[in-house]
Order: C-alpha cells, then structure tokens, then sequence
C-alpha cells in the first residue's frame, strides 16, 4: 500500500503555522497516524513557491498526494491538481491574485521569512503563468468558501470552480471561521 501524504499550501504572506495548517496537523496525528503532514514555508517568489511544491511532488512521487490551500495556496493547488492530477480542498481560493494582490506594488519584506522582494511586473508575470484558465479535473477539487470572507470575493471562486464540488457558507471570513469542523470529511474526500 503507497503511504500517504497530505500537503498543506498556506496563503500569501503566512507560514505553517497557520490555524488551518495547524489545525489539520494535529487532526493527522491524533486520528491519521499513516497520513504524513507537509506544510512548507513557501518562498516569496512564486517562480520559487512551484518550485518548492514540484521538490516535493519529485521527492513523494511514489506516495499518494493530496493536498489542501488556503486563499493563494488555493490558487497554487489548482495548479497542481492539473499538473499532478491529485485531490484537492481549495479553502477560500485567490481566482486573480495578479489584480488582487496589485496594492503591494514595489518593495515587499515577506513577515515570515524576513526576506526583501519586490513586489513588480516580474512578480505579477510569475503569477500569471501559475494561472489555470479551465479545469481539466474539477472531479478532484473540493471548495469550501464563506460568504463573509473580507480579503476575496467569494463569487469570483464559485464561478471559476461550477463545475467542482463547492460548499459555500453564509457570513464567516477569509480565514474560513469553523474549519475544524470539516476535518474527517476533508480525508474522506481526499482518501
């Protein structure tokens, strides 16, 4: 049997430990021993933030893989679902992070990673070519959206993922309020 492991991809600007992430990790360990957890801290270049997720897609490439992202890690794991063909849960995914994340403009000091970047066309264009226009396995995506969410419009992600599986909640926020609730039924659906 292939051993299991479950990748978490944090949104823009945070880091592994992220509620989500965390909260996911500890559900693992208590409850799904057998699943291994990867959260890693992503780069602060997107070029660079594949490149790590493709390092370990090489590295588990005998393993079963799945994957959770949050806001642009959302974004993010749609790439890979396409690319890998894996399962997915997109938690409140960035549709245009090129448009939505335009405000950063200029020179940038990742929080995480005390790391200077600049925030410019070059970024915006790495963004770009992560971009999915359509959805060649919407069967492997599952999209967990809150109406209330402050940071993205959630009508954006339900037109772009129709055709997937989408539970959209009333109110709520960007951080998806209530996560743990879903944590059985997000290994089911991804094992």
């Amino acid at each position: 049997m292939k051993q299991k492991v479950f990748i978490s991809l944090h949104g823009f600007h945070s880091s592994p430990q992220s509620l989500k992430a965390l909260q996911m990790k500890e559900y693992l360990a208590k409850n799904h021993p057998e699943i291994d957890f990867i959260c890693p801290q992503l780069p602060a270049l997107p070029k660079d933030m594949w490149q790590t997720i493709t390092a370990i897609f090489e590295q588990y490439k005998d393993c079963e893989i799945a994957l959770m992202g949050s806001s642009l890690g959302g974004f993010l794991a749609t790439k890979v679902v396409q690319t890998y063909q894996v399962k997915a849960i997109l938690i409140n995914p960035a549709v245009s992070p090129d448009l939505l994340l335009t405000k950063y403009q200029g020179p940038q000091v990742h929080p995480y990673l005390q790391q200077q970047y600049l925030f410019d066309q070059n970024y915006i264009d790495q963004l770009k070519e992560l971009n999915v226009d359509s959805l060649n396995y919407p069967e492997l995506i599952w999209v967990l959206l809150q109406e209330g969410d402050e940071v993205l419009d959630y009508r954006e992600a339900l037109n772009k993922y129709q055709t997937t599986k989408v539970t959209c909640e009333p109110r709520g926020n960007h951080s998806f309020m209530g996560f743990e609730r879903y944590l059985q039924e997000i290994i089911n659906f991804l094992y």
